[in-house]
């Protein structure tokens, strides 16, 4: 059922009115294609939603908003060493994680309490402690929007990147992801060198570690450092880590000796967006209802009421700043609407 002027509060994680001119839900692929196809005549604006937490709402959606409510999440084919797991694109990832777990398969522990949904994951190329969606994606399966038949995509079909993919930028727009399956281990190898998993452990006197123990880490961690959305409005990281030269590193680190940074295998380096966004001084601050987390300064957040067109302003202004202080232009992770 299509609703008109539909509060879309409930549906972002960073707690933002905004109104969809027209709104539905789609629990099936079939329900999908008929909302397209009768929208098809319109050519209106559609805007496909899922978990709503990699978002940022600046204005009312004109046209027709979907939410992905596709659910169902199964074992489809094993080895002796792999299980091939697919998840529909409405459910939520931290279940993906949880099913996984469960059912003893490694591969994305580090990545449990990651926000949204599984149709969300791969378009991200999501990722987190050293681990990302691509290092365990068998592939997926998306809706064509205009000719409304189902495609498979494959690891090098989807063009993944360091949060990008294919559906980002050529394919944009272009198709709905219904379904995710990866490739998930029966003999783990953990990745626990990354952030302060290893610490962690440690602390809890824990000397083998299993998947879930990795994953418990990860979410005692990342409680630690980023607030729940459900209490202060937010979508997680806002902003990319930027990728530079070596060159490029070597001349900004005579000028700061401790910039936060990590070699990469092709000699590039890898610079923490929240350490230079700390460091030009926005951790904390607080503009009226909204402004950067005092825990991690890659987060900003809505503590109630603010508009989505403030805190895109804001991360305007952490932008220039960075470039004025770094040369160093960041990227916003976050999809603005």
């Amino acid at each position: 059922m299509i609703q008109t002027k539909v509060d879309l509060f409930p549906n972002n994680t960073f707690g933002i009115h905004a109104y969809a001119e027209r709104f539905a839900v789609f629990k099936t692929v079939d329900e999908l294609k008929t909302l397209l196809k009768d929208h098809q005549a319109t050519e209106s604006q559609i805007t496909i939603l899922g978990g709503g937490s990699n978002i940022l709402l600046t204005k009312d959606q004109a046209g027709l908003v979907l939410k992905n409510e596709l659910k169902g999440i199964k074992i489809v084919d094993e080895d002796d060493s792999f299980a091939y797991v697919c998840a529909a694109g409405g459910e939520s990832w931290h279940d993906f994680v949880c099913f996984a777990i469960d059912n003893k398969l490694g591969g994305i522990e580090n990545l449990s309490l990651i926000p949204g949904s599984v149709g969300a994951a791969p378009m991200q190329n999501i990722g987190a402690y050293g681990v990302e969606i691509k290092d365990v994606f068998h592939s997926l399966e998306a809706l064509n929007r205009s000719e409304l038949t189902l495609q498979t995509f494959t690891h090098d079909d989807c063009k993944f990147g360091y949060r990008e993919s294919v559906f980002k930028n050529e394919l944009k727009g272009q198709f709905v992801i219904t379904s995710l399956t990866l490739k998930l281990s029966k003999v783990h190898t953990l990745n626990t060198s990354y952030g302060a998993i290893d610490t962690f452990l440690a602390d809890k006197g824990i000397k083998q570690p299993t998947i879930k123990d990795v994953s418990e880490a990860v979410i005692a961690i990342r409680q630690s450092k980023l607030p729940d959305p459900k209490k202060i409005g937010n979508s997680g990281s806002f902003f990319k880590n930027p990728v530079i030269s070596l060159d490029q590193f070597k001349t900004l680190q005579q000028k700061f000796p401790t910039i936060a940074h990590y070699l990469n295998a092709d000699e590039t380096v890898k610079l923490a967006a929240g350490w230079l966004i700390e460091t030009a001084g926005w951790k904390g601050k607080t503009i009226g209802n909204y402004g950067v987390h005092k825990n991690q300064a890659l987060v900003l957040v809505n503590y109630g009421g603010a508009t989505g067109k403030e805190i895109y302003d804001l991360s305007e202004s952490i932008l220039q700043s960075v470039k004025s202080m770094f040369g160093i232009e960041l990227e916003r992770e976050v999809n603005i609407l």
